[in-house]
């Protein structure tokens, strides 16, 4: 039997300290350690994916809460049955030791297990879609006084048309507009979309 541990948090800038401790504590080898950076939303996740092919049957896997696992309610059942009823996996949630399929492997405990794991799964994906939720709000609340997102919008110079007109005529090479404009070419192009439509109205 060997004894795993999966980290988890949701992007790269946010830290994992918290639940790397809670593994050494346990005496869990660094090796056996797997951490993804990224949202809970599916189980398409690297370190994950090798961690379940690591799995043997007998084997344990700790977490330090189920919103680690994941963020979605069906995928989070759906993989816990795969890693515990196909896998032969069992699964520690350090948090929550009535979330610990090495115990209470009677009717009873199968039954409130079950019962606590759809509960924390639900709470998990409604914790994902509050905190979608407020960050559209956010942004919706910030256009609407005016801030603006993305990078600084970058105008062509006052001769731009005029030198459009030297490269439409072949007497400047794009890369010399390029030079003498300060655009990238993609933003080029575009402020030449720009241009011709205002020619048109």
């Amino acid at each position: 039997m060997s004894t795993y541990g999966y980290v988890r948090v949701s992007s790269a800038d946010q830290n994992e300290d918290r639940q790397m401790l809670a593994m050494q504590e346990l005496k869990i080898p660094p090796e056996r350690i797997y951490l993804d950076k990224v949202s809970g939303k599916d189980f398409n996740r690297v370190s994950y994916q090798v961690l379940v092919k690591k799995f043997r049957p007998g084997d344990l896997l700790y977490i330090k809460s189920i919103d680690r696992l994941g963020r979605n309610y069906e995928e989070i059942q759906n993989q816990w049955r795969i890693l515990t009823k196909e896998r032969g996996v069992d699964i520690a949630v350090i948090d929550l030791p009535l979330l610990d399929t090495r115990s209470g492997r009677d009717l009873m405990g199968t039954f409130l297990a079950d019962v606590v794991l759809q509960l924390l799964a639900f709470v998990a994906q409604n914790e994902r879609e509050t905190i979608r939720k407020r960050q559209a709000e956010g942004i919706a609340a910030a256009r609407a006084r005016g801030v603006r997102f993305g990078g600084p919008v970058i105008k062509p110079p006052e001769n731009f048309a005029a030198l459009v007109r030297q490269w439409e005529r072949g007497k400047l090479p794009l890369t010399g507009l390029l030079e003498q404009t300060g655009l990238k070419e993609s933003t080029f192009y575009r402020r030449l979309r720009e241009l011709r439509a205002t020619k048109k109205e």
